[in-house]
């Protein structure tokens, strides 16, 4: 090696290679290594994204330690430039990748400060304190809401699941299906709402929860044991017993073997277990164009107790839904064998029932949201 002819080539940066190229080649490593230490640290210690951001470019910009080492490479022997450059390129990864790790950090540190900023305390409380001083209530259910979870409460615990389906229905669903093809005499028992959507008179909003069973028989085999809650649309004039938009509730079962015995029985448990003891229901010969026999049910008024009182209009009863078996025709609509199976339905008004479950003379008081009343229940 010729100590005179490596002096005499880099006698420019004698500063930074010595008099021989292993000596500036070892120092050039160990400047590199240096600041790669002293990058991280720096990287590590910041302490917003703002100073991140302030960091990087004193580490990795155009004046960093790095790049002026870089500049260093022109001056070394084709085996230390590729040595010491990719010492370079190996420190600036590992920063690259410190910084990204750190800017990850600081950006979950920011969206948790954000997120606890804009946080709201939803914390259920029985009194709150409004800004002015004012001790308020909470809000709670509404006496429809309530008697809907009480009721599937109570049919879950008898062995029925829930089933919903949607409010806006074809005509085959709401009525060709259940047994009431156009033309029907039967349609003139729901003021229907039609909407304006494909051929005239095809689209409506369900005038009761029965399409639920189709779509539901059209897609669960039996054996179904099910009762289907929601709300429902019709054309009426608000009064004392009637609302256009109102909640119903019905049930559907669907095996072998069911009978007649069995939709009493079901009710019976039902009234008894909804009411409490002492409540009893009976049964009416009625029509319904989906299921044969029907009936209407009735319930022991709750009022006076089965006594006879101006409710009940002295008779003890209270009517309550329709019920009955389910038409053959119903069947054959969703594919299923009357042959081998059977099954019942009945429904009723959620709003009717807790109007007769409370003594609630005016069912329009529901929809009044007249803090005296609703704050009762």
């Amino acid at each position: 090696m010729s100590g005179t002819s490596s002096t005499s080539s880099t006698s420019s940066t004698s500063d930074i290679t010595g008099t021989n190229g292993i000596k500036g080649t070892a120092e050039l490593l160990a400047r590199v290594e240096a600041a790669q230490q002293q990058g991280e640290q720096a990287l590590a210690g910041a302490p917003t994204t703002a100073d991140l951001k302030a960091a990087e470019a004193e580490l990795l910009g155009r004046k960093s330690a790095l790049a002026q080492l870089n500049t260093c490479l022109r001056d070394l022997t084709p085996e230390d430039r590729k040595l010491v450059g990719q010492a370079v390129n190996d420190a600036r990864a590992k920063l690259i990748s410190a910084l990204a790790n750190k800017k990850a950090d600081l950006d979950a540190v920011d969206r948790a400060r954000a997120l606890q900023a804009d946080r709201l305390d939803l914390t259920e409380s029985l009194r709150t304190t409004s800004p002015s001083g004012v001790i308020q209530d909470r809000g709670h259910l509404h006496l429809v809401t309530q008697t809907r979870d009480e009721l599937e409460d109570t049919f879950v615990a008898m062995g029925f699941s829930v089933a919903e389906g949607p409010e806006a229905e074809t005509d085959w669903y709401n009525f060709e299906a259940l047994n009431m093809p156009p033309a029907h005499p039967a349609r003139g028992m729901w003021d229907t709402l039609y909407l304006k959507l494909g051929a005239p008179e095809t689209v409506l909003l369900r005038t009761h929860t029965s399409p639920v069973q189709i779509h539901l028989m059209e897609n669960q085999k039996p054996p179904i044991y099910a009762v289907m809650p929601g709300r429902c649309y019709r054309r009426d004039t608000p009064d004392a017993r009637h609302l256009p938009v109102f909640h119903q509730i019905e049930g559907l079962v669907v095996d072998r073997g069911i009978t007649f015995g069995d939709l009493a029985g079901t009710i019976e448990a039902f009234t008894e277990a909804f009411f409490g003891p002492g409540m009893h229901s009976r049964l009416r010969p009625s029509y319904f164009p989906f299921t044969e026999p029907s009936a209407e049910f009735e319930v022991t008024c709750p009022i006076c107790g089965g006594d006879g009182c101006r409710t009940c209009s002295g008779s003890g009863w209270i009517e309550l839904g329709g019920c009955g078996m389910v038409d053959p025709e119903v069947f054959a609509a969703v594919g299923i064998d009357p042959e081998e199976y059977s099954g019942f339905a009945f429904g009723f008004g959620i709003d009717r029932l807790a109007q007769v479950r409370h003594g609630i003379e005016d069912m329009r008081i529901l929809l009044d949201n007249d803090l005296r009343f609703i704050s009762q229940f």
